[in-house]
């Protein structure tokens, strides 16, 4: 294990404590999909204290986890989560920009990874989820992504996000493994779907999965950092020819 994941768990054991010692809930920061994953591996460990993961929308990948138990505290704290809508100032000078384009101008401004979760993009504007304490700094110096001066306005309440909506593909298979699909999904060949799964880039559900070869369940979420993400919806039929016509939710 590398040095930063020990380190990592080490945080995560503390904050666990310090929940159940104090009767207080604790968070962490945005935890990346690797991240994650350590988190996942002392899963059981640290039950005891309580965990709930969440970063701002059920479709979000970056999620702070809280550490406390509302039948053990006696009540329910929300999570420090806030989205901002960055938005043109003209929306018809508004160029359409690109999730690097967005995330390029908040890491200009020097702001920690750490303190900003997933960023969406409908039309010309972008939806940001980053911490409460973050809302501030961000809505009074983000005034330009690339060559668009812009405004940032916090959302009332997150249940005002609405992402946009998958788009539902069927992709022919010669088998249902998480390597085939993969591969039909993004077009790449099955040298770089393999590829993919050595540099451990494969997510599903938010756990790391190294095994090729394993066929998902209807529903899973399949993450590929660097490429995107999609819902696997199961297998619709098999085909004359003996190929397998499945069902894909890809988020664009």
């Amino acid at each position: 294990m590398e040095k930063e994941d020990i380190l990592l768990q080490k945080r995560f054991a503390e904050l666990a404590r310090r929940s159940f010692e104090q009767n207080i809930y604790t968070f962490t920061d945005f935890l990346s999909l690797p991240e994650q994953t350590c988190l996942f591996q002392m899963e059981r460990e640290l039950q005891y204290a309580g965990i709930t993961a969440f970063g701002g929308h059920e479709s979000c990948d970056r999620k702070i986890v809280r550490f406390g138990k509302v039948e053990n505290l006696g009540y329910e704290e929300p999570f420090p989560i806030v989205c901002l809508q960055i938005a043109p100032l003209l929306e018809k000078f508004g160029q359409t920009l690109s999730h690097r384009d967005y995330l390029g101008a908040l890491m200009n401004l020097g702001i920690e990874r750490a303190t900003l979760g997933d960023i969406f993009i409908k039309g010309k504007n972008g939806y940001l989820f980053c911490q409460e304490k973050m809302v501030e700094y961000i809505t009074e110096n983000l005034t330009q992504v690339h060559h668009t001066h812009v405004k940032v306005l916090p959302l009332q309440t997150i249940e005002e996000f609405q992402p946009e909506e998958p788009v539902t593909e069927h992709v022919t298979v010669a088998s249902v493994r998480l390597d085939s699909v993969i591969a039909k999904v993004y077009s790449l060949s099955r040298t770089q779907s393999l590829e993919l799964f050595r540099a451990k880039k494969i997510f599903i559900d938010g756990k790391q999965c190294e095994n090729n070869s394993v066929t998902p369940k209807e529903t899973q979420m399949v993450s590929v950092r660097g490429f995107g993400k999609f819902q696997y919806m199961g297998l619709n039929h098999t085909t004359k020819k003996g190929k397998q016509d499945v069902v894909v939710k890809i988020y664009r």
